[in-house]
């Protein structure tokens, strides 16, 4: 069978669309406070897998040190990359601040876990400059 018709599980297909859809994303604790340890980091990867279930999301890859995390999530169109990053943050805040008090109230965090802000990277597929010089190619009807 040729190699176009295998089917790749990264691909997903809907009614009206076939994507693939990967995000790098990066969440800071509030004031680059050292929470995290083995312990913790793998609690937060579980809250994270299942929060991306919910959303019909795959979190493929997840790591982090004393005071961030780094997921890859594979996700479907119809969800707002936004909306999928307050809820990650929303949900794992609240458990963790709930299961881990006790050292997270000594980081000196306050009433917040995470910071405000996020990094957010699409990733996979083409370089930009080959979708460029592609584009460029096409030929334009006259």
């Amino acid at each position: 069978m040729s190699p176009r018709w295998e089917p790749d599980p990264d691909i997903r297909r809907g009614n009206h669309v076939i994507c693939n859809l990967h995000a790098h994303l990066v969440f800071v604790t509030k004031c680059r406070r050292e929470v995290f340890n083995a312990e913790i980091l793998a609690r937060c990867e579980a809250i994270r897998r299942d929060v991306c279930e919910s959303f019909g999301a795959q979190l493929q890859e997840f790591n982090g040190e004393g005071d961030h995390v780094r997921l890859l999530v594979h996700y479907p169109p119809k969800i707002a990359l936004s909306k999928l990053v307050n809820s990650l943050k929303g949900v794992s805040s609240r458990y963790l601040r709930a299961e881990y008090t006790g050292r997270i109230n000594r980081t000196g965090t306050g009433s917040v876990f995470w910071s405000p802000s996020y990094f957010a990277s699409s990733c996979g597929g083409t370089p930009l400059s080959t979708v460029k010089d592609y584009t460029d190619s096409q030929k334009r009807p006259a």
